[in-house]
């Protein structure tokens, strides 16, 4: 297989790394994601406010998955304690865009020394995201 053929293989492939996040109010931050990010709302299985599942994607392939922070659930994080980084081709309409609804951003957009065009802002449980044109290196 070439190089060629190697990046088209990695750029089709289905992701199968999904990060997850818990938070207080899984149902306000489901919202801001989808509609002031720019998720798209898969599934998301609630029941009175408390979701036991959520699946967002994102437009440009991947997606992550949430759910309402349950202490003492066997499966749990402390909301607001996660980094993720999402490319996108679209960085500079989704910087105006996040900007326009006076989303915190915490490092404005700028041009990286390794190649991307980046930004980061902080949801409203305290995650850290940053929205780049880096899509990683190739694999080997």
């Amino acid at each position: 297989m070439d190089t060629n053929e190697k990046q088209t293989q990695q750029k089709t492939r289905e992701p199968s790394v999904w990060p997850t996040l818990c938070a207080t109010d899984a149902p306000a931050l489901i919202d801001f994601l989808v509609d002031t990010i720019g998720f798209t709302r898969t599934a998301v299985y609630e029941d009175d406010g408390v979701v036991a599942h959520a699946q967002l994607d994102w437009p440009e392939g991947g997606g992550i998955m949430l759910g309402s922070h349950r202490p003492g659930h066997d499966w749990t994080l402390p909301p607001g304690s996660a980094g993720l980084y999402v490319v996108t081709s679209q960085v500079d309409a989704l910087y105006e865009r996040v900007k326009a609804a006076d989303v915190k951003i915490f490092r404005d957009i700028q041009d990286q020394p390794y190649g991307s065009r980046e930004f980061s802002l902080e949801d409203p449980e305290g995650n850290k995201w940053s929205f780049g044109t880096y899509p990683g290196e190739p694999a080997a």
